[in-house]
């Protein structure tokens, strides 16, 4: 019974924090939490919703944390985890935690687009080429691999 009440009430906050009411979405998932504390969902959503509503970044980074160890193979949780670590303005670890994703959850490619997103490319080496052209693709590639092989990596 409770379950289903839990389930209700994440269904509601989950509706607010689609459209942007991060406030709204708030009291719905803290409900859905005390109810079903072992649902790591529930927890990485509340920590989302901490981290859009309040800003309290220690409190979602735990909350978001405390999920991931509860179903490490899940590429969703590393998504929200790396979503409080952005919104907070911690890139890196952002980063960071989108790369333990990808060893966890199996190369997930929500993973990998997030982590894009994330970080900077260099421009293309040939600029009035479009960036997916061949010649910009292996020249790339051959430019990342040297600069790999010669730790220039940044």
């Amino acid at each position: 019974m409770m379950d289903t009440e839990a389930f209700r009430e994440f269904k509601t906050g989950l509706t607010y924090l689609r459209d942007n009411y991060a406030n709204k979405a708030l009291p719905h998932m803290r409900r859905a939490v005390d109810l079903d504390r072992n649902n790591p969902y529930y927890m990485s959503y509340l920590g989302v919703v901490l981290a859009r509503s309040e800003h309290k970044w220690g409190e979602a980074e735990k909350l978001c944390d405390s999920a991931v160890r509860m179903k490490r193979n899940q590429a969703q949780l590393y998504l929200y985890l790396a979503e409080v670590y952005a919104t907070a303005g911690r890139k890196d670890e952002a980063v960071e935690a989108l790369q333990s994703g990808l060893k966890f959850a199996r190369r997930d490619v929500r993973l990998t687009i997030a982590m894009n997103k994330l970080t900077q490319r260099r421009s293309p080496i040939f600029s009035f080429l479009a960036r997916r052209h061949p010649l910009n693709r292996q020249l790339g590639l051959l430019r990342h691999k040297t600069m790999h092989m010669f730790g220039q990596e940044s």
